[in-house]
């Protein structure tokens, strides 16, 4: 059964005592054999499962690359560089598709968004998916004990997913009361629009300081000692409204922020879909552009703080060497790109790029893979991390060659698709190309060098010098869609 908790009332959770029961014969013959080895000093089945890893799944809302330990020379994540420090950094990571809802359910299902059927905020988690085992579900089925705290699956009724914890703590206070609020802003008439608020209240007072209160809680009191955990732990920020305590905006003087220096005719290159703005409004003004930064790189380092204090219980708790630790953004994040791009929902490298970090038991450490990966193979990794059997049906690989070996020889190109009104854009990224098409290339095309140009300026797609590469990428691109099956497939196999 799970338990449906608010936030604030954390002391409502109650555990059900399991019957002690009688047992028969072969029931009884395992338990002398599980004597046996205990008497030989051979540890017994039962805690040979205690031995399975842990799992802590953190995933942080709209968070970008803008990382120390991504080489961001401005914002300050000193406990997120430490993180990296014990595992693997993943430096080419990306997400199936760059908008929440869509995004969670696909790396949560171990499915292509064109699988999940979810590409937008208003499509439930389960529309077809119905009884489809997610990823903490996986790990609640094979006896763990799994707990959610926080924005892991989408917010909302409908969204959020019971049947994958055995203590579900829901999101809530996603925006400041009035009182909690110094001083705000929020732009209006530009090409994106974003709002920031400086805050007079502790870390412990955000909601996202309430989660990892409630995380360490169920760490050390409330989970069963004899069971391994699931653990997933979802931040709200860096989503707007930017809103932090205020001694985080006082790091980041707007006016010692970097602005994006860009080639201005780039734009005329860029197809219409493309865009995530009007680009008939005007472009926000550089001082504005400025704050809206800073506000962002405050939250972002607000964020890397509640990281830090569930490092500190990991430590306190004695947890590293038998727990599996995740950090991921859901998603990337633009902060005035591409002529005045904020936000997300574009095929551009700072919106299908996000922050990946595994740290895991035996596994490398202080090192970074530069190989293309996608998020939706979080699923059979972790399964494979802890032990247990990788189910079938998950359109994702194992990254563990890479967390062994990260310059493993890596053959698997990235997806990544974004909707717009009555069509589609997808992308496939390969170690040196972008290659994107809008409703299968009649609203446009693009394609991007990234051994000349990481930025992603100059479209090469009308080059017949790159004829070759788009034929090959546009093959790989067909043959990702034809081998996904779509959601009225799920549909069938589900009988509705």
């Amino acid at each position: 059964m799970c338990h449906a908790l608010d936030c604030r009332n954390p002391g409502a959770v109650s555990m059900r005592r399991k019957r002690r029961v009688r047992l028969p014969g072969v029931a009884a013959s395992k338990c002398l054999v599980c004597l046996m080895l205990l008497a030989l000093g051979w540890p017994s089945p039962a805690q040979q499962a205690d031995r399975r890893l842990n799992v802590l799944f953190i995933v942080s809302d709209d968070l970008n690359n803008s990382l120390g330990c991504y080489g961001n020379p401005t914002v300050r994540t000193p406990n997120l560089d430490r993180l990296a420090e014990r595992g693997v950094r993943f430096d080419r990571a990306y997400v199936q598709t760059a908008l929440c809802n869509p995004s969670r359910v696909s790396f949560l299902s171990g499915l292509r968004p064109d699988t999940t059927g979810i590409h937008d905020l208003k499509t439930p988690t389960r529309t077809y998916l119905k009884d489809y085992v997610f990823l903490p579900g996986y790990f609640r089925n094979s006896g763990y004990f799994s707990a959610g705290v926080g924005k892991v699956f989408h917010t909302g009724e409908g969204f959020e997913d019971p049947a994958s914890w055995d203590i579900e703590i829901r999101e809530w206070g996603k925006t400041p009361l009035a009182n909690q609020i110094i001083s705000s802003y929020e732009t209006k008439g530009y090409r994106s629009s974003w709002d920031w608020q400086r805050l007079n209240i502790s870390d412990a007072e955000m909601p996202d300081g309430t989660v990892v209160t409630n995380v360490v809680q169920i760490l050390e009191r409330k989970r069963p000692s004899n069971k391994p955990f699931f653990l997933g732990v979802g931040f709200r920020r860096p989503h707007r409204p930017y809103a932090a305590p205020t001694r985080y905006f006082d790091l980041y003087p707007p006016d010692k922020m970097l602005l994006p220096d860009e080639p201005p005719e780039h734009l005329r290159h860029i197809p219409l879909a493309a865009f995530t703005y009007d680009p008939s409004l005007p472009d926000m003004p550089p001082d504005k552009k400025r704050e809206g930064i800073a506000a962002y790189y405050a939250c972002v380092t607000f964020v890397d703080a509640q990281v830090g204090r569930l490092m500190e219980a990991l430590d306190r708790n004695q947890l590293w060497d038998s727990t599996v630790v995740v950090f991921i953004g859901d998603h990337g994040y633009h902060l005035g790109e591409h002529g005045g791009m904020w936000h997300k929902q574009s095929n551009f490298e700072e919106s299908a790029r996000a922050p990946l970090i595994i740290v895991a038991p035996g596994k490398q450490r202080n090192a970074a893979s530069a190989r293309v990966v996608e998020f939706l193979d979080l699923y059979p990794t972790v399964v494979e991390l802890a032990g247990l059997a990788v189910p079938k049906g998950l359109q994702g690989v194992s990254l563990v060659p890479l967390l062994e070996d990260p310059k493993h020889p890596w053959d698997h190109p990235a997806f990544t698709q974004n909707a717009r009104p009555g069509f589609m854009g997808r992308s496939v990224r390969t170690e040196r190309w972008r290659y994107i098409e809008w409703d299968d290339g009649r609203k446009g095309v693009q394609l991007y060098d990234h051994d000349t140009d990481p930025r992603e300026y100059v479209n090469l797609a009308q080059d017949p010098k790159h004829a070759d590469t788009i034929k090959s990428l546009k093959k790989i691109l067909r043959e990702s869609t034809q081998a996904t099956p779509v959601a009225g497939m799920i549909r069938k196999t589900t009988g509705k």
